[in-house]
């Protein structure tokens, strides 16, 4: 035996007072020092004065059972701290996500969700303290991790700051920028990517953050998923850093390069970047003379970006002074679409506006079918549509006597 003696009351056989705790395979026991018998074996929980009384406390009365964490809370939470482990974020984000679930996990709206969404949980209370931390981190990285679907994920999102009351500020696309281009395998020269591939990332990441200024100030940011928008802004910064070898270069190559994904809606923010790179080029003298097309205008993106300000107001019209003639004359043109009268109103010689894509390409929607203006509504009604109204036999008894009737009206002769 091992342990010292302490009070703990007197042996219920011999009455002595000399009780010792003994370990017997790893259970703790109180045994009596005199005549050895066991005065309490394997307690699960007790207090202090429930053993000086040599009361044995049963779980279920216990405080372990008022305190017990159901095993889908406990997975949960595992899963929480595994995330932020692989995510690597810093301890204080981890205790503040598990807060974040512990109180949505209690919260009647989402206690008896189904287990989709308990799964899509985990991300949810990561991705808010993220944000709340501003730390650059996507939705779709979430998403693919956890293999959730995005239109549940994000509709869990959107109800968990509600519930809360939580206050998550936006993301920035500064931080973002970074952080993706970060992850390219561009940077260092390996078995899968050449030598003339190779990109300088002090020099590439600044570039791509000036080419997704560029987007944000014409309107092709908003509204839409950050990524693809960054995936196009770094492919045109890549190549425009060393033309020479890649430009023949595609967009898919580039991602398989850079080790990414490439997000489908990236070959339509190409076109678009390259589209605005040509209206800005067409404003600068030595270039207008080159007849640069959207395969050569990657070269000049330096030169574009440097003076981007002065170009996209020489490039573009101001929306202001649109909006004061529009004014003028707006009871005359109210039944027009706003790029209707802009384009009615806007000199040949003069630049374009600078629309949303949404504007300049509206959605095409189906056109109705004008009313037949043959129709005057005196026609007659055919014997089968008629009987379409008939309900009873009473009904079509009436219909036959009047028709009859009528019959013999017309019929009759006529007085002289």
């Amino acid at each position: 035996m091992s342990g010292g003696a302490q009070g703990r009351g007197r042996c219920p056989d011999c009455g002595c007072a000399e009780l010792v705790e003994d370990s017997h395979y790893s259970q703790s026991q109180l045994v009596c020092a005199d005549c050895g018998c066991v005065v309490s074996e394997g307690l699960l929980t007790t207090t202090f004065a429930d053993e000086g009384h040599l009361r044995e406390v049963t779980y279920s009365k216990s405080t372990g059972e008022n305190e017990r964490v159901s095993r889908s809370q406990q997975r949960g939470l595992r899963r929480v701290r595994d995330l932020c482990r692989v995510l690597q974020l810093p301890s204080t984000f981890e205790e503040t996500a598990v807060s974040y679930y512990q109180r949505a996990f209690q919260h009647p709206g989402l206690h008896a969700a189904r287990l989709q969404k308990k799964e899509v949980l985990v991300g949810c209370c990561v991705l808010v303290t993220c944000r709340q931390h501003n730390w650059p981190l996507t939705m779709g990285t979430i998403c693919t991790l956890l293999y959730a679907n995005l239109e549940l994920f994000s509709g869990t999102y959107l109800q968990i700051v509600k519930v809360l009351g939580l206050d998550v500020p936006a993301l920035s696309l500064a931080d973002l920028v970074k952080t993706y281009c970060s992850s390219f395998k561009l940077f260092q020269a390996s078995p899968s990517v050449a030598v003339k591939f190779v990109e300088d990332k002090e020099k590439m990441i600044p570039r791509t953050l000036q080419l997704v200024e560029l987007a944000s100030e014409t309107w092709l940011v908003t509204g839409r998923h950050p990524v693809p928008v960054i995936t196009a802004a770094a492919y045109l910064a890549w190549r425009s850093l060393q033309p020479g070898g890649r430009l023949t270069c595609s967009l898919s190559r580039f991602c398989k390069l850079a080790g990414v994904d490439l997000p489908h809606p990236a070959y339509l923010r190409v076109q678009e970047l390259l589209a605005i790179l040509l209206r800005m080029a067409g404003q600068l003298a030595w270039l207008r003379i080159l007849n640069l097309d959207k395969q050569t205008v990657v070269k000049h993106i330096g030169d574009l970006l440097q003076h981007r300000c002065i170009l996209l107001r020489q490039a573009f019209r101001d929306e202001a002074e649109e909006e004061e003639d529009g004014q003028q004359e707006e009871g005359e043109e109210a039944g027009s679409s706003t790029l209707e009268v802009l384009e009615r109103k806007r000199p040949a010689s003069s630049p374009p506006p600078l629309l949303p894509p949404c504007m300049l390409r509206p959605p095409k929607r189906p056109c109705p079918t004008p009313a037949d203006s043959r129709i005057t509504g005196d026609e007659d009604i055919s014997d089968s549509e008629i009987e379409q109204y008939l309900r009873t036999p009473r009904e079509i008894k009436d219909f036959q006597r009047a028709q009859a009737a009528s019959q013999a009206v017309s019929g009759a002769p006529t007085p002289s």
